[in-house]
């Protein structure tokens, strides 16, 4: 496997400056950029499945080992603050359970039973992302697998040329060998943060979640995210600060309710029900 060879341009690393180690991974990450542009079209048609997914009442399940699995939690975990969804609409597993968050659970991700009982719960509304550095990883092929049998989407995110006929779709994001040879935590790790990033993101956009470039759904949990939220009211309509408060408060805390509210001169029920006939879109609630 290319992310297991040794990167010809980092054999003497040890050797090095740290200025010039700092170079060398600025250049390998730059061609981590160039590989995921070459990888688009496999992670639109992974959004568009995720996109019908949920809006067909299932989850975006990301499952993986190790540093791919931590990923997945980690991008899964900040969804609902941002998004104002359940934790069930993009959720993660990771091999070995919440132990493997921060440390080494040995066997875990050669663990194939266990890969296909943690996705016991997977039914055919729903899509599965596999996430595998090596594209090989036991605990994450047989999840995938299992995921199929239960007549999920099943999709594979991998730093390799693998393939299985099994799947749905592979995003192949080939970054080659790493300065350290199989540290996929570099990039390999970089590529699969990126991509699931942009897998998330354009979801909830498409899902109507943001207007504008702002997060109109955020969930005013603490102090920094309700000024956000304020500001989004304040910003969007070109209210004053006092009535960006007022509606702030009359809509229940939410932005994307307060923003219809003022454009279209409703009270709270009648622009919560306006966003439900629009796909909970403020675009379309608008008219735009």
């Amino acid at each position: 496997m290319p992310t297991e060879d040794i990167n010809p341009r980092s054999k003497y690393i040890d050797a090095l400056p740290i200025e010039e180690i700092i170079n060398l991974m600025n250049y390998e990450n730059l061609l981590v950029i160039k590989t995921i542009n070459s990888a688009k079209g496999s992670i639109a048609s992974a959004i568009n499945d995720a996109v019908d997914t949920i809006r067909s009442g299932g989850s975006l399940v990301y499952i993986g080992a190790g540093t791919s699995g931590r990923l997945g939690i980690l991008d899964a975990s900040e969804i609902p603050p941002t998004f104002n969804v359940t934790g069930e609409v993009v959720r993660a597993v990771i091999a070995g359970g919440e132990k493997a968050l921060t440390e080494a659970v040995e066997g875990a991700e050669d663990d194939e039973d266990a890969g296909a009982k943690a996705v016991s719960g997977i039914g055919e509304k729903d899509m599965l992302l596999g996430i595998t550095t090596s594209g090989s990883t036991p605990f994450t092929i047989s999840a995938l697998k299992e995921g199929k049998r239960r007549g999920a989407k099943c999709w594979l995110l991998t730093c390799n040329d693998v393939g299985y006929g099994f799947l749905d779709g592979v995003i192949k994001l080939i970054v080659g060998p790493e300065i350290i040879a199989g540290s996929t935590r570099l990039k390999g790790g970089t590529a699969t943060k990126i991509v699931l990033n942009m897998i998330s993101t354009a979801t909830m956009i498409r899902l109507g979640k943001v207007y504008k470039g702002f997060m109109v759904d955020v969930i005013p949990s603490n102090k920094k995210l309700r000024r956000r939220a304020l500001r989004i009211i304040r910003d969007v309509t070109g209210c004053e600060d006092e009535e960006a408060e007022v509606l702030f408060g009359k809509s229940g805390g939410n932005a994307k309710t307060a923003i219809l509210m003022y454009m279209k001169g409703l009270n709270n029920g009648e622009a919560k029900e306006l966003l439900e006939r629009s796909g909970n879109s403020l675009r379309k609630a608008l008219g735009e």
